[in-house]
């Protein structure tokens, strides 16, 4: 017989048997446990051991990974480069551009049979492809474009979602010993711990349980936490969270078998094999596959799966959705301001082609009364160009990409900073915090916890006392207690090296416990090892309500002794017994704990330590002692409040948990900031009120307040127990420090202060948290920081950047790196808008008294393309400067474009719009150059129309540098060299410019210019500069606020966001809506989109009525049912624009 590790190779329950077995719940599951023999013997037909697990040699788990799966889901293969492509390619508007690019093509080769048609309409049709070319191209660079950003997102996403994963560990038994392995390498038949905060990566049964309780919803949609226990429900199922107590279970499915796993398959998101499966099942080849006794609805937020089209993900609440939407305020203020920036231009686009036809036609038909003539259509199609010309500027097309490109750096260069950031958005919000909501332990305080002080038998000593010190029945409680009523889990390990501080494992208190038992001399293991937690009768786990915890073990000579610990005010209440001097036994009486709450527990709070009382309690058949219990059965262990009463104190002992050395300094730098960090912990007011001061959050000479919760909760509800927030509102200005705070309390502050409109420009607020009871506050929170140490898989669930250092000092890096790239969109949008405010006014007064626009369609192919494309990537990558932590933050209602930087759009504007037309009515006199004012449709370029593009753009170059600075700073070349990326952009623009203009020629429509002529354009270029500095001594004060844009309440653009939302999904399926998307595909879009509608129609004229119309109808069809239209490929108003045309 074959045999692996020394055991048979074939196993005593098939992967079938297995996968049936998990399919039942509750008391169904346990008969069906029940036919298997039981736990017991499951575990044998596995080859495992219930208390040592696995061997763990690489033979043996190789063969469970061969035989039962391994525990990983496969993704779905990403796009490659040339997928992304095609699918860029399908966009309507880009397949109509095409079309339109190609009719212009086909009209340049059209000669009409005319036989008036002079020589040089015919010369000018010599060069009349180039335009249809010059589309194509620019076609072509944005499908290029657009589908390298898709490329380089999703393999950022991908690399994002791996790092998360593989930071997820779980404690498992192999070989007798608890280890931390990562969830890919478990396998089927792996003892697994679980605890409170767990996010369950396999499906398993239980052995032994205490108090457990789990979140089923992101299985069942029921929200309600569901009992387990071996004999109530014993299966436990992947991805599902534990929200109470703790237990050990085997793994019998992982991977593509277990409970989750089945719904990844049937979602389609396992492998290529299942989407031919899927195929089948659309045909109705196969039966419906369902899984028995389950209701599935989609997976949530815990099981992320992408949506392919056919299925809707759908999120946890109704909530959710715009609660993440309202989270981006910049996001917000982006849309609406494109959304306007669209109008303006279509409005003005369209009275220019307007102006022009009825010019042409007056002056054509009127005065000079000539008949129609085909070529006549030409000329209609150059005006209908010159009107699209100045639509392409109006819309600032690269804003999108400059919030991906900052987003995306930002986000790259924050993982150096220990800032895992798991929603893009979070990061640019955090730019804007006004407050910061903290845990103490662990984020304030270094989580590294010793025992500094204790009182045992009427004796505090403030150094660590010898087992000798202590009457021996009272120390061998103390040692017996700690060891067993402590989660297994938590352990010290010996430091990597020689002389290395002991490594705490699990739950950093009880480790401070098991270091004070170390330290009395005894090996708290053994004892552990004596009595295992299958010995253990009843355990009460730990949670924010009971701020205790008890075990109940049998006596060695019958009965029960329960051993409990927890928050000394909280125990002491429960003690009716104590050992006195020498160990001996007496009564605690009220004026006892008064005086030991005055004497000793208040002193150590206020020296910042955490102070746990051990106490126990006999329960004997038969006669007991005055502190014992006499029972006859076995207690009603379900009646915790007698259970836990009148019990004997064992000792107090004083923790300490010391500041982090590096806290201080960054809670000074944010209150420099403009942030305000708040401290809500479950600790004593005093130990909480001794680590705020430490920290500098409770500064002297300032008005504070420091509550507990109960007063807290006093202070804002009304008769009724109702929150209300007009009384919030007169508590959480001045509230610094929230003291045995529950996660509710949190919960309410968080919600409180970003309701609150008492502040002008309303509060964003960051939470720190790491216990799964943080979840909902991490969740409302405008950014929540999970623990990436500390923190439970809950916690990490519901954040949006995991601080993988655990560190308060990582916040403030956060907020640096959030500012830098609100400073970078704006310093964009400044530099962007001055390009469209100039180009289209240009365009329009060109077109108007010209006839024609001094910008040519190819010239803005250019601009737009290049140099929108090149100017966010150099204005995105700027790198943060501590300077960013010495203003104040925006909030909500800050304008999106401040009276500074609206001073510097406007005053740069009308420079170059004076230099502009300077040159356009008088720069051919003063240059002594050939005028290009009303030439000819088919004439070739000019020096005067050349001069005027190049000013143009070495106006744009030199204004670029000042646009670096949008806070009125007078120096504009401060920290430009430690930007390479800025530089080498700059310069490339520049040389790229001068072989354009020099060797562009016909397809620039530019004729080379001599050296004094390029010397003029770089003399009005530097201009810039030098005005620059004119409109900064201008007082930004005196100017009416009328002149900012985006101030208000965010709830005005996310609504409008909504509404254009619901209406447009409606009748689609999506993706998921994140910031980015409906940047990059609706926005970039906006401009071809009209832009091809009304070039199409007019070229259109000219062709065969009924097939074109049948073209554009074929193009059309398509929009209801193509995937990529419905993932964001137009913003909502671009949708119903589209559907009413």
């Amino acid at each position: 017989m074959a045999t692996i590790d020394g055991r048979p190779a074939q196993y005593g329950i098939s992967l079938k048997q297995l996968r049936e077995l998990m399919e039942h719940r509750g008391r169904e599951g346990v008969g069906k446990l029940s036919e298997f023999g039981g736990v017991s013997v499951l575990c044998d037909k596995l080859y495992t051991s219930v208390n040592d697990g696995l061997r763990g040699s690489s033979a043996d788990i190789e063969h469970r990974r061969e035989t039962f799966g391994s525990n990983i889901i496969p993704p779905k293969p990403p796009k490659t480069f040339f997928t992304l492509v095609w699918e860029a390619l399908q966009d309507v508007t880009l397949i109509i551009l095409e079309v339109a690019a190609l009719v212009s093509l086909g009209l340049s080769f059209y000669k009409p049979e005319d036989e008036d048609a002079d020589v040089l309409q015919e010369e000018g049709d010599h060069h009349g492809w180039i335009e249809g070319l010059a589309i194509l191209i620019s076609v072509i660079v944005v499908v290029f474009v657009t589908a390298f950003n898709d490329y380089s997102k999703e393999r950022q996403f991908r690399g994002l979602q791996n790092r998360i994963e593989g930071e997820h560990k779980f404690s498992v038994i192999r070989g007798g010993e608890v280890r931390q392995i990562s969830v890919g390498e478990i396998v089927v038949g792996d003892i697994a711990q679980v605890k409170y905060g767990d996010l369950l990566p396999a499906d398993g049964i239980l052995i032994q349980s205490n108090d457990l309780k789990v979140d089923e919803s992101s299985l069942t949609g029921e929200s309600d936490h569901v009992k387990k226990g071996i004999d109530v429900d014993p299966m436990v199922l992947s991805g599902t969270h534990v929200m109470e107590g703790s237990g050990k279970m085997v793994v019998t499915a992982v991977g593509v078998n277990s409970q989750a796993g089945i719904i990844f398959t049937l979602l389609g998101a396992a492998d290529v094999e299942q989407e031919a499966e899927k195929k089948k099942r659309k045909k109705g080849t196969e039966g419906n596959v369902t899984v028995n006794n389950m209701r599935m609805s989609p997976p949530t937020d815990s099981i992320k799966v992408e949506s392919d089209g056919n299925h809707v993900q759908q999120t946890t609440s109704a909530e959710e959705p715009s609660h993440k939407k309202e989270k981006s305020v910049l996001q917000a203020k982006l849309t609406k301001l494109a959304i306007q920036i669209g109008y303006a231009g279509s409005t003005i686009a369209l009275l220019t082609v307007i102006i022009l036809v009825i010019q042409f036609c007056v002056k054509t038909f009127v005065i000079e009364e000539k008949p129609w003539k085909n070529i006549y259509a030409n000329n209609l199609v150059k005006h209908l160009i010159i009107g699209v010309t100045v639509l392409v500027v109006a819309v600032p097309e690269g804003l999108p990409l400059a919030v991906t490109l900052s987003l995306a750096y930002s986000v790259k260069k924050m993982m150096k900073d220990n800032n895992l950031v798991r929603h893009l958005d979070a990061c640019e919000t955090m730019g804007n915090a006004t407050s910061i909501c903290s845990d103490k332990t662990g984020t304030l305080t270094t989580n590294r916890m010793t025992v500094v002080q204790s009182y045992i038998c009427e004796k505090l000593c403030k150094v660590l006392p010898t087992l000798n010190d202590i009457p021996q029945h009272v120390g061998d409680m103390i040692t017996l207690g700690i060891s067993v009523n402590s989660a297994y889990t938590s352990n010290i390990m010996p430091g990597h090296n020689p002389g290395d501080l002991p490594i705490q494992v699990g739950n950093k208190t009880e480790c401070a416990l098991l270091g004070f038992v170390e330290a009395l001399g005894v090996k708290y293991q053994s004892i552990r090892d004596q009595i295992t937690e299958d010995k253990f009768t009843r355990v009460y786990t730990f949670n924010s309500v009971r701020k205790s915890m008890g075990t109940v073990i049998p006596r060695p000579n019958g009965g029960y002794r329960l051993f409990a610990k927890g928050a000394s005010e909280i125990m002491l209440k429960k003690c009716s017994f104590i050992y006195g001097h020498d160990g001996s036994l007496e009564k605690f009486t009220a004026d006892m704990q008064e005086r030991l709450i005055r004497e000793v527990i208040e002193p150590m709070a206020c020296d910042g330590l955490r102070t746990i009382s051990v106490a126990y309690r006999d329960f004997v058949p038969g006669k007991a002692a005055i502190s014992e219990v006499p029972i006859d059965g076995e207690p009603n262990w379900d009646d915790e409040e007698s259970i836990m009463s009148n019990l004997t104190c064992l000792c107090v002992v004083g923790i300490e948990d010391p500041v982090r050395p590096e806290v201080p300094d960054a809670i000074r730098k944010c209150q420099r900031a403009g942030i305000t960090v708040r401290m809500v912990t479950g600790d004593n007011i005093n130990t909480a009120r001794s680590i705020a001061t430490k920290c500098g959050i409770l500064r002297p000479n300032e008005d504070f307040l420091i509550l507990e919760g109960k007063e807290f909760n006093r202070r804002i509800r009304d008769s009724n127990g109702d929150v209300q927030q007009h009384l919030l509102d007169k508590v959480w200005p001045k509230l610094r420090v929230l003291a045995r705070s529950s996660p509710t309390d949190k919960y309410t502050l968080v919600k409180g202060i970003i309701d609150s409109k008492v502040s002008e420009n309303r509060e964003v607020v960051a939470v720190t948290g790491d216990g799964t009871n943080d979840g909902p506050a991490l969740k409302k929170a405008d950014v929540g920081f999970a623990m990436g140490i500390a923190g439970t898989d809950v916690a990490k669930e519901a954040s949006d950047i995991i601080l993988t250092d655990d560190n308060f000092s990582s916040i403030v890096k956060a907020v640096m790196w959030g500012r830098n790239v609100y400073d970078s969109i704006a310093k964009f949008l400044q530099f962007q808008l001055t390009v469209n405010v100039v180009a289209v006014i240009v365009a329009f007064i060109g077109a108007c008294a010209v006839q024609d626009s001094p910008l040519k369609a190819v010239q803005m192919l250019w601009v737009n393309l290049i140099m929108d494309t090149l100017a966010s990537l150099a204005l995105a990558t700027e790198m943060p400067t501590p300077d960013l932590l010495l203003r104040k933050p925006y909030g909500r209602t800050k304008p999106l474009i401040s009276r500074t930087m609206m001073k510097n759009i406007l005053g740069q504007g009308i420079y170059q719009l004076f230099i502009i037309f300077g040159l356009l009515f008088v720069g051919d006199a003063l240059l002594d150059i050939e005028s290009g004012r009303g030439q000819d449709l088919g004439a070739g370029p000019t020096q005067h129309f050349t001069i005027i593009f190049n000013t143009f753009v070495m106006m744009t170059m030199f204004n670029e540098i000042n646009a670096r600075k949008i806070h009125g700073q007078r120096n504009v070349l401060e920290g430009l060299f430690t930007n390479p990326i800025f530089y080498t952009i700059w310069i490339f623009t520049m040389i790229s410019q001068v072989l354009i203009i020099q060797y562009g020629k016909a397809a620039f429509f530019t004729k080379a210019l001599s050296l004094d002529q390029w010397l003029w354009c770089i003399f009005f270029g530097i201009g810039t500069l030098v005005w620059g500095q004119i409109i900064t001594s201008v007082p930004t004060r005196k100017l009416p606020k009328i002149l900012s844009w985006g101030r208000g309440q965010p709830e005005e653009y996310t609504d409008a966001m909504q509404l254009g939302e619901e209406l447009s999904s409606m009748d689609s399926n999506k993706k998921p809506r994140a910031a980015q998307i409906l940047w990059i595909r609706g926005l970039t879009r906006l401009q071809t989109q009209l832009r091809v509608v009304r070039a199409f129609r007019s070229t259109l004229e000219d062709m065969n009525e009924r097939r074109s119309v049948h073209s554009l109808r074929s193009q059309n069809s398509p929009y209801p049912s193509n995937p990529l239209y419905n993932a964001n490929l137009l913003s909502p108003q671009q949708s119903q624009y589209l559907n009413k045309k």
